[in-house]
């Protein structure tokens, strides 16, 4: 599919994709003639991939370091393991002080309900 068919069914703009490949934060998409990029199921799945990450919250720079080290291979299972252990470790750390601000934004809104200004 061309750039367009990507951008739509990815949610993207074709620009936003451009510069994903260009800084490396998806690996490089095979081109047709004339240089078109042809993506494919498996780059929209990368896509899928990276935006989920960077809606979680997940650094740039540790994503573009991600796909270097799966671009260059099976040797790299290990630390592309211990990228996604200590990003998942950094989420949590995220999730729980939301929790907590989840729970004083509750006991506000209680204190409101309860009459109280």
């Amino acid at each position: 599919m061309n750039i367009s068919e990507a951008a739509e069914k990815s949610g993207l703009t074709a620009v936003t994709l451009r510069y994903y490949e260009r800084i490396g934060l998806i690996p490089p998409v095979t081109r047709g003639n004339g240089g078109v990029r042809l993506y494919e199921d498996s780059d929209l799945g990368w896509i899928d991939f990276i935006k989920c990450m960077r809606n979680a919250g997940l650094s740039i720079e540790s994503l573009i370091e991600y796909t270097a080290l799966f671009n260059q291979g099976k040797e790299t299972v290990i630390a592309r393991k211990d990228i996604l252990i200590e990003e998942q470790k950094k989420m949590e750390e995220r999730y729980n002080e939301l929790g907590k601000t989840l729970e004083k934004l509750n006991k506000k809104i209680e204190h409101y309900e309860q009459g109280h200004p």
